[in-house]
């Protein structure tokens, strides 16, 4: 059945992405962005598309939300993406960061009761914090440091944040589910140094200078490919229920390759899958309140979604490469 989509942050990189399965998938889809971090790049392969109306708005503004109803004659779902994302801003930029990813789900939540639309979060496995039981299970606990030492969590303890807002809505009645992507990459990602890691790998493979490693490399996350994410993202706004039989309305998914890759491991890969134009690898200062490990517990995204990461990370990678070089 079409749906009436509003995707926050849909010029970003993995809400681009998004919105280019919702589009083809049939429904109509309204794009909310600001354009500070997002790009109409992004979204060039369905600029043109009969079904797309896109926004330049902030989400923290109800009237700028209200232009997406208004223009598809309301709205349905909610897939709510917009936020301040990047290591580098974390610390350079806390306040506008809590600012954003606060007050845009807030003002996305009013609008989505007031509207009677289901919602998605897209909140992140920085929510956890420091914890550092590995795999992160959907409902673990989080653990944040004395804000004195560093401003890195004001992403994490946001997200954090966002996810109680979510919480209480659904006590309100609100069909809303919470996602958390384990960092997705892909062509359209950010490589500069404001950017994602697998980006700012291919960047200096692209520039022919050194890949950086932050702090000693030994570090691990799960890289997952961008069509990995969004399949994760679509069915847990599209499912009226879960492949379990059980309700979807306050269910967390952690969506997330099972391959943990230190950062050194990570320079190795992209390094063998760029051949004869691998570059040298060099050490440098690591960002305050770095994450040691971190890989997911997916149970809760297979039972009730029936997901699973389907890209391992050297096919992936070659995926990137390719596109690269190809022009994506």
């Amino acid at each position: 059945m079409t749906a009436r989509v509003l995707v926050t942050g849909g010029a970003g990189f993995i809400g681009s992405s998004l919105v280019a399965r919702l589009l083809s998938e049939g429904h109509d889809v309204a794009v909310l962005d600001n354009f500070w971090r997002g790009s109409m790049d992004n979204l060039r392969k369905v600029s043109s598309h009969p079904s797309l109306t896109v926004i330049q708005g902030d989400v923290v503004k109800a009237e700028d939300l209200q232009r997406a109803f208004d223009a598809l004659g309301g709205i349905d779902l909610i897939h709510h993406l917009a936020a301040i994302n990047g290591t580098k801003w974390f610390n350079e930029a806390a306040m506008e960061v809590i600012d954003v990813n606060i007050n845009g789900t807030l003002a996305a939540l009013r609008k989505s009761i007031e509207w009677g639309a289901r919602f998605v979060l897209a909140s992140s496995p920085e929510a956890y914090g420091e914890n550092e039981q590995m795999p992160l299970g959907h409902e673990d606990a989080s653990f944040f440091p004395t804000a004195s030492l560093h401003q890195r969590f004001s992403y994490g303890a946001s997200k954090y944040l966002d996810e109680v807002a979510v919480q209480h809505a659904v006590t309100k009645g609100l069909d809303a589910r919470i996602v958390r992507p384990f960092n997705a990459y892909g062509v359209d990602m950010v490589g500069d140094e404001y950017g994602q890691v697998v980006g700012m790998f291919f960047q200096a493979i692209l520039d022919q200078q050194p890949i950086t490693i932050h702090g000693d490399g030994m570090q691990t996350r799960s890289l997952t490919h961008i069509d990995d994410v969004v399949e994760g993202f679509y069915l847990a706004g599209s499912l009226e229920v879960g492949c379990d039989g059980k309700a979807l309305a306050g269910a967390s998914f952690n969506l997330g390759s099972l391959q943990e890759v230190s950062m050194r491991e990570l320079a190795a890969a992209v390094n063998r899958t760029v051949g004869s134009m691998a570059v040298d690898c060099v050490l440098a200062e690591g960002y305050p309140g770095d994450s040691r490990r971190r890989l997911p517990d997916i149970e809760s995204a297979k039972s009730a979604l029936g997901w699973s990461p389907t890209i391992a990370l050297d096919e992936g990678l070659a995926m990137v490469w390719d596109q690269l070089q190809t022009g994506p």
